[in-house]
């Protein structure tokens, strides 16, 4: 089994394993013994990489990290890269620039293949945000608003309320609203009666709701394209009269890092509304059980 979308795990099983890991953490101690987590990085990364170094030594396994672009810049074929990998560890975690690189490592890995963060998708973001979510807000009758870019970030978060039957709301500029291929696969894993709810107006997307949601306008990679944006997404910041269009006792997420001053003003991010770093810290939690899910090692912990 492989991790490449949100689509690919039980998403209500992983979650109940990440509050059993968070609650009881001595428990899983040796759950990864003798195992060892490979990770290939084409891009930066300070919360999923510490994570997951952090996940895999707390359970009793190895981290090793190969490094970055050269390994995937077609100097050796996935199948020889994969199956090399394989000789030596039990996972692979890589974080890349195009998904299709995921693609090629999983259609030939033996071990399961993990995404960091893929121009697609960041599944594992997904995740953490949704125990967040639980624990703050439930998941029943919760609505989240998504204001800004729709990027890999959000893909994964339209995929985890479909799967969940959270409401979301969508606020992006003309041409940056979802893809109608993520429209159409979160229509395909919904729950009963999922719909999106898009709008190119903030106040709309943000009324009544539990959770307001931002990304950065300008992701990695996309550096050229930042004076565009920053043209398009003028009106899109969230700022505390933005967050008064929401319930009083909503929370401000973002998966970091954060340009305060763009996407969100310094008050809101710093503000008590702020779940970031809550964010920030389930994340180890969602990793161990990624890593407990797809290691399967004891019963009861099935995919």
């Amino acid at each position: 089994m492989n991790f490449l979308s949100i689509t690919d795990i039980n998403v209500s099983k992983v979650l109940s394993l990440a509050k059993a890991v968070k609650e009881n953490p001595p428990t899983y101690a040796h759950a990864l013994k003798h195992k060892a987590l490979a990770a290939i990085f084409e891009k930066s990364s300070t919360r999923t990489k510490l994570s997951f170094q952090l996940a895999v030594l707390q359970m009793g396994g190895y981290y090793i990290e190969l490094g970055g672009a050269h390994l995937l810049n077609g100097h050796e074929d996935a199948h020889d890269t994969a199956n090399s990998i394989a000789q030596y560890a039990d996972f692979l975690l890589a974080r890349v620039n195009s998904h299709s690189s995921l693609e090629a490592l999983a259609a030939h890995s033996p071990i399961p293949v993990i995404n960091a963060l893929s121009n697609l998708e960041h599944p594992c973001q997904a995740l953490a945000d949704l125990l967040t979510i639980s624990e703050s807000k439930g998941l029943h009758k919760t609505k989240l608003a998504y204001i800004g870019d729709s990027n890999n970030v959000s893909n994964s978060l339209l995929l985890a309320c479909a799967l969940t039957g959270l409401e979301i709301a969508i606020a992006s500029p003309a041409n940056y609203g979802p893809s109608k291929s993520i429209i159409k696969k979160a229509s395909e894993v919904a729950n009963n009666g999922f719909t999106v709810n898009r709008t190119n107006k903030p106040p709309e997307a943000a009324a009544d709701a539990d959770v307001v949601y931002t990304d950065a306008w300008v992701s990695m990679g996309q550096e050229n394209e930042a004076e565009q944006k920053l043209k398009a997404f003028k009106g899109f910041q969230i700022t505390q009269e933005l967050m008064e269009c929401a319930k009083p006792d909503a929370i401000f997420m973002h998966c970091l890092p954060a340009h305060k001053g763009l996407e969100v003003a310094p008050d809101v991010i710093e503000g008590p509304q702020s779940a970031v770093f809550q964010q920030a810290a389930n994340r180890l939690h969602v990793q161990k059980a990624v890593l407990l899910m797809l290691s399967n090692p004891k019963p009861g912990v099935n995919a």
